[in-house]
């Protein structure tokens, strides 16, 4: 994060899976002036990179604690359970929890759903990362869910995915230190909301809130002070001149 004395930028880090390429682009064409700068941290890792200050704000899957931290749910994500193309699960349109009951179920280190219980049977070892629970997978060695990004962001021509069916979800938030909402961030906030350049949502900079009050207090000024009649006005009942009256 920028000193007082640097140029004002932006760090964003994200976990893998999410593209916040679209969210890049808007800021870009918002914020010329001020580059955003892209992290990639671990999903285990999300939260303690915004309090370490690595990351200005972090888009994380929310089931992870944030404690000391600002979340804004952004969307929910289907989950899949992961097999290679020629076993039974391709078969199928959607499968169940209990429908993986007999298959080994692989439960890797890095796991981004919030399981209470885990489905199918667990394997030998837990492999470290999702990257390596899809190498096993590819090789006959259990199925893996996860949330779809994951899915295709690991994808391979050998492996399929199908939507698994009474499973956790997984749940994509932005997220920031809770006592230092800076004006960058409710910027930010603003593209991810889909809000317009000219919303007045958000903070708005000193000079620009100045420049608005000055009109409405000039405004006051002259309904309370000026006793000029604009044109156009009517008079007052008091000021109207009488009709001379007609003799009969």
């Amino acid at each position: 994060m920028p000193s007082a004395d640097e140029p004002p930028s932006f760090t964003l880090g994200y976990v893998p899976g999410v593209t916040p390429a679209k969210w890049v682009r808007i800021w870009n064409e918002r914020m010329p002036e001020v580059p955003l700068t892209l992290v990639q941290v671990s999903a285990a890792d999300a939260a303690e990179a915004v309090r370490d200050r690595r990351v200005d704000a972090v888009l994380l899957r929310s089931f992870i604690d944030l404690s000391g931290l600002h979340a804004i749910p952004l969307y929910t994500e289907t989950t899949v359970v992961v097999a290679p193309k020629d076993h039974l699960v391709a078969a199928a349109d959607v499968i169940s929890t209990e429908e993986l009951a007999d298959e080994i179920v692989l439960h890797p280190l890095d796991d981004t759903l919030d399981w209470e219980q885990q489905p199918g049977q667990p394997a030998i070892m837990r492999p470290a990362t999702t990257a390596g629970a899809i190498e096993l997978v590819a090789a006959g060695i259990g199925l893996l869910v996860v949330p779809q990004s994951l899915a295709r962001l690991h994808h391979r021509k050998d492996l399929t995915y199908r939507p698994l069916t009474e499973a956790p979800e997984s749940r994509v938030a932005l997220s920031w230190l809770e006592d230092d909402t800076t004006d960058l961030i409710e910027t930010f906030i603003g593209i991810v909301r889909g809000r317009t350049p000219n919303s007045t949502r958000g903070r708005t900079p000193a000079s620009t809130s100045e420049k608005a009050k000055k009109p409405e207090a000039n405004r006051k000024a002259r309904t309370t002070t000026g006793k000029k009649r604009q044109p156009g006005s009517r008079p007052s009942h008091n000021n109207r001149r009488k009709k001379p009256r007609r003799r009969s």
